[in-house]
């Protein structure tokens, strides 16, 4: 269903992507600390472990060059000697976490994101996962994943990655237009792209995601569709189209171009609805926000039969309580605290040498938290959810269903004394969905612009 322009008017606003609650700008950073959060991550290990496994984040920072979109944390060089340093220090990390264990860990996912994980040679990141996975079992239904740039991906890094145990592939392609590749410095041509994708596909790998972006400064809607052309040529199992997140205040290096060059609302809207028109006449099926996948992958069954679950990776077809990132910036999530490691590299590696977490902040959730986090899960991988208010003792709760009111005279949600439904209109607005539930935002709002512009 296609939204009308004055909904998207109105809802073109700086709106959290909600991979948690409370989101990182609102953690009680000042009553944290890091005994208190070993104290979490052995709580949360003993009570899940045995059961759904964990999972582990690696944060892998390292970029060639800067791609001038990017929002993630990244470090930029050409100098391939730090390879082996980052990967001991991150073996060394685990480490620690496995000293607060009271049982051998159970890996049920492990991510490999950046930066550039390929920029990593293969066998040097056989070294990190063996260190990784020496002193730990394999959940039998584990799931590895890696991000990867086509451009620098070898047939080496897919198979020994294979051997390993991967068996999901993210490639970023962002948009095959080379004037849109040229300005976000993202050069990658549709050969490069199909070449790692057979590859892949010959080795094994059941699970290949594409990365593409609308939004990005001078893309237009023939770039669009030409580039969705591309891939359905390709048909990868699942495609994330995400909405270009513009926050040069963050990150400087997209102020190689301007608001001027960047479609303006209407002409946003109008891409996001072709690449979903497009998708879905490519049999697609929508997931959640941002997602969409074929009717025979994991991630479409699991919001079929209600597991898909979303965390600091994004959407994932399995739960786990307990999420443990490992590297520069990763983020861990325990349910009851989440915690982030230090941004600087050389900040992280010096407190790795004086055998310290890298923890630099971090948030406990309250009973409020974690009420308002379930629901806000729910809307997001459901498009569904249900309270008592009696049971869960929560008015922040009750002050954000009056908040949702709005919502639903726009036809956004439906509404009623104790479920909330959002509509297939409510699809497109699904970050604004979950804003009128963001108790700590309402309590709190920005003075200045935190977050990216919602659609």
């Amino acid at each position: 269903m296609e939204a009308p322009s004055i909904l998207v008017q109105k809802y073109h606003v700086a709106a959290p992507r909600y991979t948690s609650y409370p989101t990182v700008p609102y953690w009680d950073n000042a009553s944290f600390d890091t005994e208190q959060w070993k104290s979490s991550v052995a709580l949360s290990f003993k009570e899940s472990n045995s059961t759904d496994g964990i999972s582990l984040y690696v944060h892998l920072p390292y970029c060639e060059s800067l791609c001038t979109y990017c929002g993630c944390n990244t470090r930029i060089t050409k100098n391939h000697s730090v390879e082996q340093p980052y990967i001991k220090a991150v073996i060394k990390e685990w480490t620690m976490y496995r000293q607060l264990f009271d049982s051998t860990p159970v890996i049920r996912e492990l991510h490999l994101g950046g930066g550039t994980p390929t920029f990593f040679s293969a066998e040097n990141l056989r070294m990190l996962i063996a260190g990784l996975l020496a002193n730990a079992d394999v959940h039998a239904e584990a799931e590895f994943s890696f991000e990867a740039h086509p451009a620098n991906t070898t047939e080496a890094h897919l198979q020994i990655l294979y051997d390993l145990g991967f068996r999901r592939l993210s490639l970023g392609i962002q948009d095959f237009d080379p004037k849109v590749q040229l300005i976000i410095n993202r050069l990658q041509n549709f050969e490069q792209v199909k070449k790692v994708t057979e590859q892949a596909r010959q080795i094994g790998y059941t699970s290949i995601n594409f990365d593409l972006i609308y939004g990005l400064p001078l893309q237009t809607v023939d770039s669009i569709s030409d580039t969705i052309m591309q891939v359905s040529q390709l048909m990868p199992e699942r495609i994330a189209f995400y909405s270009y997140a513009h926050v040069p205040w963050i990150k400087p290096g997209q102020r190689k171009f301007t608001e001027k060059d960047l479609p303006d609302a209407k002409i946003k809207q109008k891409l996001y609805e072709l690449g979903r028109s497009m998708f879905t006449m490519l049999g697609y099926k929508e997931i959640g926000m941002d997602h969409f996948a074929l009717p025979g992958d994991s991630l479409f069954k699991a919001l079929e039969n209600g597991t898909m679950h979303r965390n600091f990776m994004g959407y994932t077809h399995q739960y786990t309580q307990l999420m443990v990132g490992l590297g520069v910036s990763s983020i861990s999530d325990t349910w009851y605290a989440f915690a982030q490691n230090v941004k600087k590299v050389e900040d992280y590696l010096d407190l790795i040498d004086s055998n310290k977490l890298p923890v630099v902040k971090g948030h406990v959730l309250t009973h409020d938290d974690l009420v308002i986090r379930k629901h806000i899960l729910n809307m997001m991988c459901k498009g569904k959810t249900c309270w008592n208010f009696h049971i869960e003792g929560c008015i922040a709760l009750m002050d954000g269903i009056e908040r949702m009111q709005q919502l639903a005279n726009d036809g956004l949600v439906e509404l009623n004394s104790w479920c909330l439904t959002v509509t297939p209109l409510g699809k497109r607005f699904l970050r604004n969905i979950c804003m009128a539930l963001d108790a700590r935002l309402w309590a709190d709002k920005p003075a200045t612009q935190l977050f990216s512009l919602a659609g």
